[in-house]
């Protein structure tokens, strides 16, 4: 179970980075969290959604390396099911995005807004993947440190979502206010009229 563990961070991991020297070698810094010149609300969210899922990482690789087998055989296959899923989902939100994925708010970077692909189902697809990661391992390496880490790092992310809406909503108006009628912030589609 381990080796699986260690399996599904090393996926999730090789997307994000492998992803960031791609856009690096076109001359695209991807990396814009806590990288703007204000010390706003925005930029302290990032900092320490940087610091957390940095933290995250760790806590994920000690819980797999130190793990004693006392989670349940169903945990452990739906948190398999679910980290492998979360892998999936991250890969496909960020081979969607082309060159406009950014991880944190790129206020100076001109970006395509994007709606196809998994973006038909949801807003918020890379941040649904690393959910379901975190879930996940959690299920399949069950210990008290993993889940509060795991929790923090999802409320954060949950707060760069609610930054980056706002944000995306100033950028492109109408079409991004249309499109959050029609898609959920992070799975399905919307079938009734609400305003969001």
């Amino acid at each position: 179970m381990k080796l699986t563990g260690i399996t599904i961070l090393l996926f999730f991991y090789a997307v994000y980075l492998g992803k960031m020297l791609l856009q690096k070698r076109k001359g695209i810094c991807t990396d814009q969290i806590a990288k703007g010149g204000k010390r706003d609300k925005i930029f302290y969210i990032e900092l320490v959604l940087k610091v957390v899922t940095y933290t995250v990482v760790a806590v994920e690789i000690i819980s797999i390396f130190l793990s004693i087998p006392r989670v349940p055989q169903p945990f452990i296959i739906c948190g398999l099911i679910l980290a492998s899923l979360g892998d999936i989902i991250f890969l496909l939100a960020v081979v969607t995005m082309k060159d406009s994925w950014r991880a944190g708010i790129a206020e100076d970077d001109k970006t395509e807004m994007i709606s196809n692909g998994i973006y038909k189902i949801s807003r918020n697809p890379a941040f649904l993947g690393f959910d379901c990661v975190y879930i996940g391992l959690v299920l399949m390496f069950f210990n008290l440190p993993l889940l509060i880490c795991s929790l923090f790092a999802m409320g954060m992310l949950h707060l760069q979502i609610l930054q980056e809406e706002q944000y995306l909503i100033k950028e492109f108006g109408e079409e991004y206010v249309e499109y959050k009628r029609k898609v959920c912030r992070y799975f399905g589609r919307k079938f009734w009229s609400v305003e969001v």
